[in-house]
C-alpha cells in the first residue's frame, strides 16, 4: 500500500479549484436566497392553517441526538510505508472519530494522532470485500497483480476488520482484537455516520429545508432529477459533496496514469489524492458559507418582516395561478402518472410500509420490554441506588446502539428490493431512506422513554410501597403504550408520504420537463405582479405536480392501510422528509 500520487496539490491546482468552489457558490446562492424566502412563506402560511386535531401524542424528548461515545484500544493501518500499529480510538458523541498512540494520551487531553468526521463513511468487515473493493477503485490496464509491491492488507490476513471506506476521502483501516469488539465498534460507527448524515434533514429550521430544496433545483437545472444520497451532511459537506461527483471524472482521466505503483497501492494512492481534493472544497465550501452567513440571517429577518404583512394576498395570488397552470398540465401530467407511475405505486407504498412498519413494531416490544424491567425491579425491593441505575439505563435506550440495532436492522431489510424497485424513477437514495427510518425509530423511542419516566414522576410518591409503586407503573405503562401506537401511525403514513415524494416527484418533473415547463413564461407576470421571490412560477408550478401526485398516494395509501381518515391524518405533512 506503498502507492502515493505522483505529486502533492500544487498552486495550479489549488487555484483550480478555489475557482471551481466561487463558481459553484456563485451559481448556488441565488437559488439558496430563493428558497430560503419560499421556506419563511412556508412556515408563515403553516402558522395560518389548523393543525390536525389528531396530533402526537408522546412527549418530544428535549435531548439531542447523539451517538454514545465510545473508546477502546483498536490496530490501525497507518504510516508511510502503511503498517499495523496499536492506538487508542475515540468515537465523540458528535460523530467525530480520534485515535491516540495510547491510552494515557487521551486521559491526558493531549492531540490526538488523527481524526475525522465520519460523514460519508461506510463500514465494512470484511477484508475480502474491501480487496475487493480497492481492486474496482482503481483499475490495473494490466490486471495482473501478481507483480504489486508488498500489501501488508495482504501480508497480514486482518480477522477482526473495520474498514471505513468514502468516495471521496482517504480509507481507515482498524482491526479489531475479537469478534465481540469488533461489533460493538461496527454498532458505534455506523451511529456516528448516520447522525453526520442525517443533520440537515433532522432540522426544521426554515434555512435547513430552503437549503435541500436548493441542492434539489440547482441539480435539477444542471439535468440531475434523481434523489440520491449527495444530500447527506451538513452544508458544507453537501456542497462538497455536489462539486466532488462533478469533478471526479476530470480528476480521474487527468491524475490516475500519473500514479505511482500497481494495482492496489495505486488505490490507495487514488484515494489520498482524492482527499486531498475534497479536504481542499471542504474548506473553500465552508468559507464561502461562512462569509454569506450574516447576509442570510439578516435576510430571514427582512423577509419575515415583508411577508408576513402580504400574506393573505400572495396565498390567493397563489390559488389562481395554480388552478389556471393545473388545468395547462392536467392532460400530460395525468398521461405520465398513468402509464409510468401507477403500475410501481402499489408496490413501493407497500415496501415502504412494510420497511417503517418493521422497524417501529420492534420498537414497541424494546419499550414495552424496558417498562416491564423497572416494574420489576420495582417489585423486587431494591436499593435506590440499584433503582437509579435501571432508571438511568432505561433512559439510555434510545442511545444504545446494541439495544437499538434490532430496529436498526429492521429499516435495513428491505433496502435492495426497495433500490430494485425505484431506480426506473432515477432514486438512488436508499441509504437516506433507510437512514431516515433509523432516526424515526429512536426519536419515537426517545420520547416515548421521556413520557413513560414524566408520567412514573407524578403519579410515584413516597407514601407508596414497592408493590402500589409497581401497580401504578403498569398503568403509566399502557398510558404509554397507547400513545406510542398513535404517534408510531401517524409517522409510518407521514414516513411513506414523504419518501414517495421523494421517489416520483423527480421524475414526474423530469418527464413534464419538454412538454409543461416551456408553457411556464406565459404565467410569470401573475406571479410577478406580487414583487416577492417568496413566490415563483417555478414554484407554484411544482406545487401544483406535487399536489397532484399526493392525491395518487394518499389514494394508495387508503387501499395498503384499510383506513378512511388517512388524508386527515396527513395534514401538513407534503414536505419531503
Amino acid at each position: 500500500m506503498g502507492g502515493r500520487p505522483s505529486s502533492p496539490l500544487d498552486k495550479k491546482q489549488q487555484q483550480h479549484l478555489r475557482g471551481q468552489v466561487d463558481a459553484l457558490l456563485k451559481n448556488f446562492l441565488p437559488q439558496y436566497r430563493l428558497q430560503l424566502a419560499a421556506s419563511v412563506l412556508q412556515q408563515i402560511s403553516q402558522e395560518l392553517i389548523p393543525q390536525e386535531l389528531a396530533g402526537c401524542q408522546l412527549l418530544h424528548s428535549k435531548k439531542l441526538p447523539r451517538v454514545r461515545e465510545h473508546r477502546g484500544p483498536l490496530t490501525q493501518l497507518w504510516g508511510h510505508p502503511p503498517q499495523w500499529q496499536p492506538i487508542f480510538c475515540v468515537l465523540r458523541g458528535d460523530g467525530h472519530l480520534e485515535w491516540f498512540s495510547h491510552r494515557e494520551e487521551y486521559e491526558n487531553g493531549d492531540r490526538p494522532l488523527g481524526s475525522m468526521a465520519l460523514t460519508g463513511y461506510t463500514v465494512l468487515t470484511s477484508q475480502r470485500e474491501y480487496l475487493h473493493l480497492l481492486d474496482a477503485l482503481c483499475p490495473d490496464s494490466s490486471g495482473d497483480h501478481t507483480q504489486e509491491e508488498p500489501d501488508p492488507l495482504l501480508e497480514m490476513p486482518v480477522n477482526f476488520p473495520l474498514f471505513l471506506q468514502h468516495p471521496f476521502r482517504r480509507h481507515l483501516c482498524f482491526s479489531a482484537a475479537t469478534g465481540e469488539a469488533q461489533r460493538a465498534w461496527r454498532l458505534a460507527l455506523q451511529g456516528g455516520i448516520r447522525l453526520r448524515g442525517t443533520v440537515l434533514q433532522r432540522s426544521q429550521a426554515p434555512a435547513a429545508r430552503a437549503f435541500l430544496e436548493a441542492i434539489r433545483l440547482y441539480r435539477q437545472h444542471q439535468g440531475h432529477y434523481g434523489h440520491d444520497d449527495t444530500t447527506l451532511g451538513s452544508d458544507a459537506e453537501v456542497l462538497t459533496a455536489v462539486l466532488m461527483r462533478d469533478l471526479l471524472p476530470a480528476l480521474r482521466a487527468e491524475n490516475q496514469p500519473s500514479l505511482r505503483g500497481t494495482g492496489r497501492a495505486r488505490a490507495w494512492a487514488w484515494a489520498e489524492f482524492l482527499d486531498a481534493i475534497h479536504a481542499a472544497v471542504l474548506a473553500g465550501a465552508s468559507a464561502g458559507l461562512r462569509a454569506f452567513q450574516p447576509e442570510k440571517d439578516e435576510l430571514l429577518v427582512a423577509l419575515e418582516r415583508t411577508i408576513r404583512p402580504d400574506m393573505d394576498q400572495m396565498l390567493r395570488l397563489q390559488g389562481r395561478v395554480a388552478g389556471k397552470l393545473r388545468a395547462e398540465v392536467r392532460g400530460p401530467l395525468e398521461s405520465c402518472l398513468r402509464k409510468k407511475v401507477d403500475a410501481q405505486l402499489p408496490r413501493v407504498t407497500q415496501t415502504l410500509l412494510n420497511t417503517v412498519e418493521a422497524a417501529l413494531a420492534a420498537v414497541q416490544t424494546l419499550l414495552a420490554q424496558g417498562m416491564d424491567r423497572l416494574s420489576r425491579h420495582l417489585r423486587g425491593s431494591p436499593s435506590s441506588a440499584r433503582l437509579r441505575k435501571e432508571v438511568y439505563s432505561f433512559g439510555e435506550m434510545p442511545w444504545d446502539p446494541e439495544l437499538m440495532q434490532t430496529c436498526y436492522h429492521e429499516a435495513e431489510r428491505s433496502q435492495r428490493r426497495l433500490g430494485q424497485l425505484v431506480v426506473p424513477f432515477g432514486f438512488l437514495g436508499a441509504r437516506s431512506l433507510v437512514f431516515g427510518a433509523q432516526d424515526l425509530a429512536q426519536q419515537l423511542m426517545a420520547d416515548a422513554v421521556a413520557t413513560f419516566l414524566q408520567l412514573a414522576d407524578q403519579c410515584l410518591t413516597t407514601a407508596l410501597d414497592c408493590n402500589q409503586a409497581a401497580q401504578q407503573l403498569e398503568k403509566v405503562r399502557g398510558r404509554v403504550l397507547k400513545k406510542f401506537q398513535s404517534d408510531s401511525g401517524l409517522a409510518q403514513r407521514r414516513f411513506v408520504r414523504g419518501w414517495q415524494l421523494c421517489i416520483f416527484l423527480p421524475f414526474v418533473l423530469s418527464q413534464l420537463e419538454s412538454s409543461c415547463k416551456m408553457e411556464l413564461p406565459g404565467f410569470e407576470g401573475d406571479v410577478l405582479a406580487v414583487g416577492s421571490p417568496a413566490l415563483t412560477i417555478e414554484s407554484v408550478y411544482e406545487d401544483v405536480i406535487r399536489g397532484v401526485l399526493l392525491q395518487r398516494i394518499d389514494g394508495e395509501l387508503k387501499k395498503a392501510l384499510g383506513a378512511n381518515d388517512v388524508s386527515c391524518a396527513l395534514d401538513g405533512c407534503s414536505e419531503a422528509p
